[in-house]
């Protein structure tokens, strides 16, 4: 998939995560201290007792970077990573629940739910020097078509009931008017500020 910036004509890539283009994840993550989180490389989610530092016990950054790399070379960590050029300048997480078990509020949307997602897409992070670019977007474009790609399905979201300006570091999950332009459903509130969005992919 590729996208057209219009405002500066830069047209941005879509590849997936995995050991072809690790060293330009890790790149950007170093970039940013690791990538949000205090450092976690993206694996937040992976646990359903968190790994980045802060979490207990305390993992530090080189754990987290190791454990992601492990997950990449394995097949069972995904992404679309959005390049400009040979730079990686943003990512939209993507797996399954299986995958992905770490979500917030998990207690809450267990009692919730009547039925498991195909398809999560946890976390969305932009490179701080393309930030108001459309990047976020193009990364949930990009992760809608490679979950085509891999068998499609149901496909949720999790994203802030806000449009207010949020800083960027708390804004893992955009918000929902966003999901709502990639066509996600708003299904029912997830904790005080996020809610949980669905939407279903076809097959190609």
């Amino acid at each position: 998939m590729t996208d057209t910036d219009t405002d500066t004509d830069t047209t941005f890539v879509i590849r997936p995560l995995d050991t072809t283009t690790w060293d330009a994840f890790v790149a950007l993550c170093d970039r940013h201290g690791g990538g949000g989180f205090g450092g976690c490389y993206c694996t937040w989610f992976h646990r359903v007792s968190h790994s980045a530092p802060g979490s207990q016990p305390e993992r530090p950054a080189d754990f987290t970077k190791e454990f992601k790399h492990d997950l990449v070379a394995a097949g069972e960590a995904h992404a679309a990573l959005v390049f400009d050029g040979d730079r990686a300048v943003g990512w939209a997480q993507f797996g399954s629940p299986e995958e992905l078990p770490g979500i917030y509020h998990r207690k809450e949307y267990l009692e919730t739910t009547t039925s498991l997602p195909d398809y999560r897409i946890t976390c969305v992070f932009v490179d701080r020097q393309y930030r108001g670019r459309g990047v976020a977007r193009v990364a949930i474009a990009g992760a809608l078509d490679l979950i085509a790609e891999a068998g499609a399905g149901v496909v949720e979201s999790y994203p802030r009931e806000t449009d207010k300006r949020i800083s960027p570091s708390f804004l893992y999950s955009m918000t929902r008017r966003v999901f709502e332009d990639a066509g996600f459903e708003y299904d029912r509130p997830k904790g005080t500020v996020n809610c949980v969005m669905r939407t279903t992919v076809a097959p190609r």
